[in-house]
């Protein structure tokens, strides 16, 4: 028998992958899901809002930017089916977060630990940029992800998903005074024992160029996992 909280995670991301708020982002998603790359001609792409991922119990939650073109808006599933998945859940497996390292495709076995996945935008955006009126349309999803799991740590990838958790967790009265800067490996203390962790995004152009090297990731999640055990130990 499903719990309350299982058939309202379930309803949420039926929700939002029924979702049409950005006529822009729909159509780009399914005009690439038409178009497809030839290395993916036999898929047939998910081409939709990408739900949420992971464990309900969850206190460690990743929030990305937008799922990728070829990636998640093929797959169906957050951070998988490109590199950007890879070296995010290899690190999840090494730090005890996931049962295993690879993602290919939705069905293939991944499940997470006491981690989920979000991101601030749900589609797929052109050049991997979402407009501030498409991320402000997608918030009420982070809202409603935050109200439903337990989380005491957030990870957020990259700048603008900073931002996004940032922005909320003032909303809600977690974070007051100055705005906390981005960088990688910022550490932020929010009320009731919260924590906000930063990493660069593990895109190909941070990870290519070494702005991301697995020893940086692996060092924040493994930050996480303390902060997870002993939240005072900020």
């Amino acid at each position: 028998m499903k719990t309350r909280q299982a058939s309202a995670w379930e309803r949420l991301n039926r929700r939002m992958v029924a979702c049409a708020a950005c006529p822009r982002l729909r159509k780009y998603c399914r005009q690439v899901a038409a178009q497809r790359r030839r290395a993916y001609a036999n898929w047939e792409y998910w081409g939709k809002p990408v739900p949420n991922f992971g464990d309900l119990r969850a206190r460690l939650l990743v929030v990305g930017l937008a799922p990728a073109a070829h990636g998640a808006n093929r797959t169906g599933r957050m951070f998988t089916g490109d590199r950007s998945g890879q070296w995010l859940y290899r690190a999840l497996y090494k730090a005890g977060f996931a049962n295993q390292a690879e993602s290919t495709r939705s069905g293939d076995g991944l499940a997470l630990v006491d981690c989920a996945i979000t991101a601030v935008s749900h589609c797929a955006p052109p050049d991997n940029q979402p407009t501030p009126r498409e991320l402000a349309k997608c918030r009420h999803w982070f809202v409603e992800t935050i109200d439903l799991l337990p989380v005491r740590v957030f990870l957020a990838l990259g700048q603008i998903a900073w931002r996004g958790v940032v922005d909320e967790a003032r909303r809600r009265g977690w974070h007051t005074g100055r705005l906390p800067k981005f960088g990688h490996g910022a550490c932020v203390e929010l009320a009731g024992g919260r924590w906000l962790l930063s990493s660069y995004h593990p895109s190909q152009q941070n990870t290519f160029t070494g702005r991301l090297t697995e020893a940086m990731l692996d060092a924040v999640l493994r930050r996480a996992r303390e902060l997870l055990a002993n939240p005072s130990s900020g």
